[in-house]
């Protein structure tokens, strides 16, 4: 029986989200790998915002969807065949190729999401004085993301059994690698968000693309490491499913 309430904003941004992933589904795109982690964090984030986890719930609504939008505009231009930015590029056309790892399709999308859109996306809600408001959010939205680290993992092994391998290929012990990737990526993104916050008009967009290619030569180190690096991934792949429905399944929470 229906409520008579209307669908939030983010309903309707988590609405598109699973519209691109039964297309990924249905077309075993790679592209749903981040599609359906990046929904997970989407409704995380929603019931949060619900529980009072966020300090300002209006303006982390709002953030929310103008972060989100950003990615459904970027993979919406890609299959339209159109230039979406540079480091979302990186991120859709390595999807199409065979060898990548599930993680590094994921860190591609995390990449870009984060280290581009997340800063922009930051710097329209609070610009200017504003956006010191906002920093206690903003890290609350990426210890979300840290929180989910233990489940992603755990899903990414039953479609990758030699997942675990890969902090031993980083070289980072038992300090877990996608933990290590988001506090990179928090602070790379807020550092951003502060130039761009104080931009004015005319320098904004000229910010953003110098902005693009760092991010951009990133994607292009995750997605093209050194050979060391490659072989030992290479391991990894070998034992991964090559079911991208079942994969894309698999990471759902």
């Amino acid at each position: 029986m229906s409520t008579g309430l209307s669908p939030s904003p983010i309903d309707h941004v988590i609405d598109q989200m699973d519209a691109i992933i039964d297309r990924c589904i249905r077309e075993e795109s790679k592209l749903g790998y981040f599609a359906v982690l990046y929904r997970n964090v989407t409704a995380e984030v929603k019931d949060r915002i619900k529980a009072g986890y966020f300090d300002d719930a209006a303006r982390m609504e709002k953030l929310d969807v103008v972060f989100a939008q950003r990615y459904l505009d970027a993979i919406h231009l890609f299959w339209k065949g159109k230039q979406p930015s540079n480091s979302w590029s990186v991120a859709f056309k390595t999807a199409t190729l065979p060898s990548p790892i599930i993680l590094q399709h994921l860190m591609l999308g995390m990449n870009a999401h984060i280290n581009f859109d997340l800063s922009i996306a930051t710097a329209q809600v609070a610009p200017g004085s504003l956006l010191p408001k906002i920093k206690t959010d903003f890290d609350r939205i990426m210890y979300l993301l840290s929180d989910m680290i233990d489940e992603i993992e755990d899903r990414i092994e039953k479609v990758s059994p030699a997942f675990r391998l890969i902090d031993q290929i980083g070289g980072r012990g038992d300090e877990k690698f996608a933990g290590f990737a988001i506090n990179k990526a928090r602070d790379l993104a807020w550092n951003s968000a502060e130039k761009l916050a104080v931009a004015k008009p005319a320098e904004f967009n000229k910010k953003i693309a110098l902005h693009d290619k760092l991010v951009a030569a990133l994607a292009n180190g995750i997605a093209n490491p050194g050979l060391a690096v490659k072989a030992g991934l290479g391991l990894i792949h070998l034992k991964e499913s090559k079911n991208v429905p079942e994969v894309i399944r698999a990471l759902r929470i």
